[in-house]
């Protein structure tokens, strides 16, 4: 009896089903996608084409010819110009005591007679290169005659000049002997005024009057 229980409560209590456990889907695991790397194009610097620009040659600066400007010498205040030539001078003014013909009053006419010696010297240097330069054959007989009046008038001046010269070379020569300045005549001063008017006065004005009555008288 007891056996038939057993199984009448077996059949009775039906066994449950296990309860199925639902399998969750296990989300797959999102791989994370790896980053992608960005591929560092290495730029290649592009060299900048650094323009150089040409230095600019500093022009040398233009150094302007200075042309030589003739200075005309202004006679001081108080000059005045020799007779016959354009040699300019201040008139000598003598100092309370000094002596006649001193040491100052020789320089100045030293420096007087220097001056107009160089004068004349230029004159006839200038008269020969220009004759030597105008020296033409005129095949026309009147024209030629003109020239040699020329020529023979041009020689006539230098001629004298020339003579002039010697006189100043003489009254140099006085001066460095002391005899410069008194008459040859009659051994008395010239004077300051008759020698700077005529440099090369050798006598006093009364002799030289004398030897231009005698001249006269003899023609």
């Amino acid at each position: 009896m007891p056996a038939t229980k057993k199984k009448a409560k077996a059949s009775k209590t039906t066994k449950k089903a296990p309860t199925v456990k639902k399998k969750v889907a296990k989300k797959a695991a999102v791989t994370k996608k790896a980053p992608v790397k960005k591929k560092t194009v290495a730029k290649t610097a592009v060299a900048k084409k650094v323009v150089k620009k040409a230095a600019v040659k500093k022009k040398a600066p233009v150094t302007k010819k200075t042309v030589a400007k003739k200075v005309t010498k202004r006679p001081p205040a108080g000059a005045t110009k020799l007779e016959g030539s354009s040699v300019s001078f201040t008139p000598y003014k003598p100092k309370r005591g000094e002596d006649y013909m001193s040491e100052d009053q020789g320089q100045h006419f030293r420096d007087l007679l220097d001056d107009w010696k160089q004068e004349l010297m230029t004159e006839v240097d200038r008269t020969v290169h220009h004759m030597q330069d105008d020296a033409t054959h005129f095949p026309d007989p009147n024209d030629r005659a003109t020239q040699e009046s020329e020529f023979s008038l041009e020689l006539r001046t230098r001629d004298r000049e020339r003579k002039l010269i010697r006189k100043i070379d003489e009254s140099l020569s006085a001066i460095d002997t002391d005899e410069y300045g008194y008459c040859e005549s009659c051994g008395v001063e010239i004077g300051l005024r008759r020698l700077e008017a005529r440099p090369t006065a050798t006598q006093c004005i009364d002799c030289k009057m004398l030897d231009e009555i005698r001249e006269k008288q003899w023609r």
